[in-house]
């Protein structure tokens, strides 16, 4: 499969070029940028070089659909909606980084995102590209809508509780925690260095673009979910997701039975870890990598239970399940090019 990356320069942009230089069934054709055409790679991001001759290029549908089957976005909510219509009419497939295309209802999106929706008829072909969830749709999509960061770690945690009736659909409480790179290059006041260092902000309280992807998810699964209780919060480091959900069960269950519900849950998903009854992952130690790490609690004296689930934000947040829904399409393994050990330390 030949594939165009267009928004290569930002952090999901650029991982996705160090996943797919020597994938063995994707092949990137171009890369594209809207703000340093005519620049090779390598000029601004000399890590590249001996791996990268690309030079960026200017976005012309019709060129790109000469050379690539595939095109990933990595652009910003807003570009995917208006470009991608041409590239589906081109006969192309298409990943979108975006949120673009993950909330079905434009009304909805345009409430959080701020901007104007996509067309409702490309809406409606977007397939949402939790790969765990969602891989039989996957195979078939022409385009797909990657989850965001914060939405993949929260959902892989939530799943099993909700696909299983176990928690009252009402007292789902997330806190989740992300490196810097997830608020992507563009510096802010707060992500400059005297202010994140030896500090951390909560940002975004009960205004999150990612609260409508992770509720509509969730009623997927269960109809009667309720609205989500979810606050996000920026921490010192450059990668990382952690993501504390709580909830209150319907009933009482030990700590054994909950072990196995997840472990059942994800056997057969190569990217899902469960740690053993009572260990809880850090984001380093899936740093660089595409896992997502898991672990589990009850408390019987509060009737609720704990997970714990924490993810690369660049990688199983962004580019790598990009990769791993790419290989879907491919019709290759989905672990194909990206089942490598973390980074550590």
């Amino acid at each position: 499969m030949k594939a165009a990356i267009i928004g290569a320069t930002g952090y999901g942009g650029l991982e996705l070029l160090r996943l797919l230089t020597h994938h063995p069934s994707i092949t990137v054709t171009s890369v594209h940028s809207f703000s340093q055409i005519g620049e090779v790679m390598t000029t601004p991001y000399p890590h590249l070089s001996t791996f990268i001759s690309h030079t960026l290029e200017e976005v012309d549908v019709e060129g790109i659909a000469k050379e690539a089957d595939l095109v990933f976005l990595a652009t910003p909510a807003g570009v995917s909606a208006n470009l991608t219509p041409s590239l589906l009419e081109a006969g192309m497939r298409v990943i979108d980084l975006s949120g673009d295309f993950r909330i079905r209802k434009p009304f909805i999106y345009e409430e959080w995102y701020k901007k104007t929706a996509a067309k409702e008829e490309v809406l409606q072909q977007a397939v949402y590209g939790l790969t765990e969830w969602k891989k039989s749709e996957i195979a078939t999509a022409r385009l797909i809508a990657n989850p965001g960061c914060y939405a993949t770690a929260t959902l892989l945690a939530a799943a099993p509780l909700v696909k299983n009736g176990i928690i009252e659909v009402d007292s789902l409480i997330i806190d989740a925690k992300s490196g810097v790179s997830g608020a992507g290059k563009t510096p802010t006041s707060m992500t400059h260095f005297p202010e994140i260092h030896d500090n951390l902000y909560i940002y975004k309280v009960n205004e999150h673009q990612h609260v409508p992807e992770i509720e509509q998810m969730l009623q997927e699964w269960d109809e009667n979910m309720k609205p989500i209780t979810f606050s996000t919060h920026l921490i010192p480091i450059t990668r990382g997701i952690m993501v504390t959900l709580y909830a209150k069960v319907k009933q009482e269950i030990t700590d054994v039975t909950l072990q196995q519900i997840y472990e059942e849950s994800y056997c057969h998903s190569p990217f899902v870890r469960i740690r053993e009854k009572g260990v809880f992952p850090s984001p380093k130690e899936v740093r660089g990598s595409n896992f997502c790490d898991i672990g589990t609690a009850y408390d019987k004296r509060t009737g609720r239970i704990t997970i714990v689930a924490v993810i690369d934000n660049v990688m199983k947040g962004a580019a790598g399940q990009a990769v791993q829904n790419a290989n879907i399409l491919a019709g290759v393994e989905e672990t194909k090019n990206l089942h490598f050990m973390p980074l550590y330390p």
